[in-house]
Order: structure tokens, then C-alpha cells, then sequence
């Protein structure tokens, strides 16, 4: 589903007239355009700044080259290019059809034939793909579109001209999405590139997704997300024994141990797979939640999104979920040949434990333990408590003194003094993410932030259901800025539409893209207490 045009799109790019947005991320905007015959295309503009840059584009030139080789079968076809347009784009065939994300996302795990259907058609496409010497880089399941006569893969082709233009090629960048990459990409030896295998990972990731609706190393955060694929067996519990094999074979640790594409499908298609490598650790699959009824129009997930280190200078907010690196506990700092990378997302998950969760007291212990003075708790541990959902807070708007306030389920969010339930919201972990949850009415529905978008204006904060959405999901950055009172700030922003900020004339919050400034509003979390029982943490 398209957008509108915002102010300052084009109306065209070359001889293609432009209808509306269908995405934005790490390499530019994606737009709904019609050729000259009517037919409807998919156009994605390569951002201003990297069209500046002669590397990109003969790297960009070279890589439409290779895609426009790849088979047009599982594939959305690459239709046109333009690496000399001010600024560069590639036209590629529009799939009007539902994500793979979003299917399960609102129907549950799929099973039978279409499970299957999935996991051979993406080893297709990832046959296709890897034949014509292309690497995907980036897929998951918001690449995997269910179109009229089967699955076709999408954003395959370009990613590496981002990935490896010079000013894209620090050792604290890479191009792709956590859940999903090959723990090579974390942890490179000896400068080795990346290979066709980092994709065929990724291949089992997204069928293990596909069956169980759980990426097969979920943790609490990103960086726990990342130990687990570096470190831990997957978990495949639920995965019907036809697709074990390939799959465990498919998440082999070391590159050489995973089958190729074509060998891949082989197996698939031959239905008789080798056993098991190794025993999965069986765990009680994960709730599946209801139906999400989106407080916004959701665009496919169209491009490839770059990960940032908190090694390196200090960074703008960007609209980039997943970041490159690692953090357990405080945090792990892998090192290869010189080289380390530390998540940016250290700033709201160093607290955690290995496991991305808060650290517990056996029972056993607590039963025999002494009375003792009681312990006071000190900043850090409350700031913890708010971001795990386990404490009731504040969102303290740090350049106005103001607090944010619901009156009820038909206000808008508003700034207030902070004063009553009104102001008091709880913040529910939800991946790398988190609902911001309104408390003003403790025996009523759960009521959360939202976004409304409204044509040719900017994004409104309202309130809606606590589904998980790209209009409710809000990523938490850390600025290195501290508040008045002491207390870390934030950025507050929506990985699809920008940044959550103040306008004093006429007085209100909206959401919207800052491009390469910062965001005018930071955020800071005041503790209120436990929550009451019981908590909305997740």
C-alpha cells in the first residue's frame, strides 16, 4: 500500500510519473510510479548524498548490470536503470501482494503447502539470484512478497554498491537486518567478503519465521538477538520434520557448511533431507499474538537498512532498525584481525544479561537468604526497569519541561505538567523496539501511541490499540546529552516515519523525517514506581 507524495518528491523520474511512496531506508526512497505504458513499477531513488560519489555509481552501474541478468522467476523483475540521472534509480516489477512479515504477522505461522511454498520459492530465487553472480545481502521476511502465481523476492541487486562504496566501508557499517544475518557478518575473518552462503543463513532464518513465527535466535534485544546467532543452536521447535534438515543445515555456523542455493533446492525438491547436524534446544514456542489493526497504512519493507556501531563518531538518529555489532551483559566487544563492532543499541540494552533479559534471583536462594538493610536502587537499575516495562514512567519532553499527558482514548497526546494517571506510561519491550502504553485508565482496554499519518502534513501522535505495528513501534536512541536532572535523553523515533518531536506553534507533537539534522526534541524517563500486577512487560 502506497503513501502520498510529500512536499519536495518528484513528480517524475526520467520518463516514469511517480503516484506515491512506497517505503523509505538505508539507500533512498521507494516510490509507486507507471511507465509510460500505465503499467504500474517500483522505483527506487538512490539518496542525494551517495549519488555524489563516482564509486557508488559505478558500482551502482555494475550491479543493475548483474541484476538485470538474474531470472524473472521468483524474482521481481529489474525493468530499467539510470545511473547517470541526478539522482540515480532502478525501476523494478511492482508486486501487488502481501509480505511474508505481514502474513505472519496478522495470520499466524504457516503450515502444509504453503510453508513449503515459502521455502521453495525463496531457495528459487535465491538460485536465480546467486547464478547471475548477485548477492542478496538483506533477506528476511519483508522481502519475501506473495504475488498471483507464487513468491517473489524483492530488493536483491544493489546492496552491495552501498555496502562497499569507500565512505560505506568502515568496519562499524554493513547492510542487512540482524534477526537474519550469518554470524560472519559479525564477526568477518581476515577481511574475507561476504559470500552467497551469508544468504542462504538468512534462508533458513526466514523459513524458521515462516513456521513458527519466531526468528530461530529471538532474544529481548538486538544485541542479545546477535550472541544467540554467534553463539547458541537455533530454535527450531515447531518446524515440521520435512523441513528440519535443510534448515539446520541452512544455519550451519561456518559458511562452508551450508549448502549451496541450487543444492538447497535439490534437497527440497527431492523431499528426503539428512538428519539433523545437531539437536535443537526445545523451548515452548512463542504466544502468537492477535490480528494487528494498524494504526497506519503499511508499506512494504522496501530497502536494505545500515547498521551503525556506537564505536564510531557520534551519529545522527537514523530510521534504521537493526545496527552492526554485539553487547551481552554490559557488553562484548568482538574483536577479529583488529577489527570490533558494539551495537548502538548498547545505550538501552547494556543492563541485560547474556540473554537480553533482566537478571533474576532463584527461588532456592531467595528462600534461604537473610534479612539484610535494605538496598536502594540506584539510577541506572530504575532507567532499566522503565525500558523493560517494569516500572511506570514519565516521558519528560526535555526542551520545553514539559511531560506527556492522554487525557483518554479520543485526545491527542498532549504536554502537561505531570501530574495524575494521565502522564503515566509504561514502556513494553516489543524485538529491539517498544508500545508506548497509556496508564490513565488502569481497568480499561490498553490504549498505546500511534501514528496517523494525514496527507500533505506531517505525522500526528494519537491514541490506538496496543498492536505491533509500524505505527505503534517506536525505537528508544540514546543521545549522549543528559537532562537537567542527570538523566540520559533520547530520541524517540518510528523506524518508518521519523522522528517524534515538539512544535510550540500551534503547540503539538508530530512525527516526521529530519533527513541528516538532528532532531530538534529529546526525551527523558522519570520513574514512578513498580507497575501493578500484573506488569505489561513483556
Amino acid at each position: 500500500m502506497s503513501t502520498p507524495l510529500r512536499p519536495g518528491d518528484p513528480a517524475t523520474l526520467g520518463r516514469y510519473e511517480l503516484a506515491g511512496r512506497l517505503g523509505e531506508g538505508g539507500m533512498g526512497t521507494v516510490f509507486l510510479g507507471r511507465g509510460p505504458d500505465g503499467r504500474p513499477v517500483a522505483i527506487k531513488m538512490v539518496r542525494p548524498e551517495l549519488a555524489y560519489e563516482s564509486e557508488f555509481r559505478a558500482r551502482f552501474r555494475s550491479e543493475v548490470n548483474r541484476a538485470k541478468q538474474v531470472p524473472p522467476f521468483s524474482t521481481a523483475e529489474v525493468l530499467d536503470a539510470d545511473p547517470d540521472h541526478e539522482p540515480p534509480y532502478l525501476v523494478v516489477e511492482f508486486v501487488d501482494g502481501p509480505s511474508l512479515a505481514a502474513e505472519v504477522r496478522e495470520k499466524g505461522p504457516l503450515t502444509g503447502a504453503a510453508l513449503h511454498s515459502v521455502a521453495v520459492g525463496t531457495a528459487t530465487a535465491l538460485t536465480a539470484i546467486h547464478s547471475a553472480g548477485v548477492i542478496h545481502r538483506d533477506l528476511k521476511p519483508g522481502n519475501v512478497l506473495f504475488a498471483r502465481g507464487g513468491i517473489k523476492v524483492i530488493d536483491f541487486g544493489i546492496a552491495q554498491a552501498f555496502d562497499a562504496t569507500s565512505q560505506h566501508t568502515r568496519t562499524d557499517q554493513m547492510v542487512g537486518t540482524v534477526a537474519y544475518m550469518a554470524p560472519e557478518r559479525f564477526d568477518p575473518k581476515d577481511g574475507r567478503p561476504v559470500t552467497a552462503a551469508a544468504d542462504i543463513f538468512a534462508w533458513g532464518a526466514v523459513v524458521a519465521y515462516a513456521a513458527t513465527g519466531r526468528t530461530p535466535f529471538a532474544a529481548d534485544s538486538a544485541p542479545a538477538t546477535a550472541m544467540r546467532i554467534l553463539t547458541q543452536p537455533p530454535d527450531l521447535t515447531g518446524l515440521p520434520q520435512s523441513l528440519l534438515g535443510p534448515v539446520e543445515r541452512a544455519l550451519a555456523k561456518e559458511p562452508q557448511d551450508r549448502p549451496t542455493a541450487r543444492e538447497l533446492l535439490d534437497l527440497l525438491l527431492a523431499g528426503s533431507v539428512p538428519g539433523p547436524v545437531s539437536p535443537a534446544p526445545q523451548s515452548s514456542p512463542a504466544p502468537q499474538s492477535s490480528p494487528a489493526e494498524h494504526a497506519v497504512p503499511i508499506p512494504p519493507e522496501a530497502d536494505t537498512m545500515m547498521m551503525v556501531a556506537a564505536t564510531a563518531a557520534p551519529e545522527k538518529p537514523r530510521r534504521h532498525r537493526t545496527r552492526a555489532a554485539v553487547a551481552a551483559g554490559a557488553a562484548v566487544l568482538l574483536v577479529a584481525a583488529g577489527v570490533g563492532a558494539v551495537l548502538r543499541y548498547m545505550g538501552v540494552a547494556g543492563g541485560f544479561d547474556a540473554a537480553g533479559d533482566a537478571p533474576s534471583t532463584p527461588a532456592s536462594a531467595s528462600a534461604t537468604a537473610k534479612p539484610g538493610p535494605a538496598k536502594s536502587v540506584t539510577p541506572e537499575e530504575k532507567l532499566k526497569k522503565i525500558m523493560t516495562g517494569k516500572h511506570r514512567t514519565l516521558i519528560h519532553v526535555v526542551e520545553i519541561d514539559r511531560d506527556f499527558a492522554l487525557e483518554g482514548r479520543y485526545s491527542e497526546l498532549e504536554a502537561k505538567d505531570g501530574t495524575g494517571a494521565k502522564s503515566e506510561f509504561a514502556l513494553v519491550p516489543a524485538g529491539v523496539d517498544h508500545l508506548i502504553r497509556a496508564l490513565y485508565d488502569p481497568n480499561g482496554p490498553e490504549v498505546c501511541l500511534g501514528i496517523r499519518l494525514i496527507p500533505n502534513e506531517a505525522a500526528k501522535i494519537v491514541p490506538t490499540t496496543c498492536d505491533t505495528s509500524e505505527g505503534t513501534l517506536f525505537e528508544l536512541f540514546p543521545t549522549k546529552r543528559k537532562d537537567d536532572q542527570g538523566r540520559p535523553t533520547y530520541y524517540i523515533t518510528s523506524d518508518r516515519h521519523g522522528s517524534l518531536q515538539w512544535r510550540a506553534d500551534p503547540g503539538e507533537f508530530y512525527v516526521d523525517h529530519t533527513g541528516d539534522a538532528e532532531p530538534a526534541t529529546t526525551f527523558s524517563f522519570v520513574d514512578r514506581g513498580p507497575m501493578p500486577s500484573p506488569s505489561p512487560g513483556r
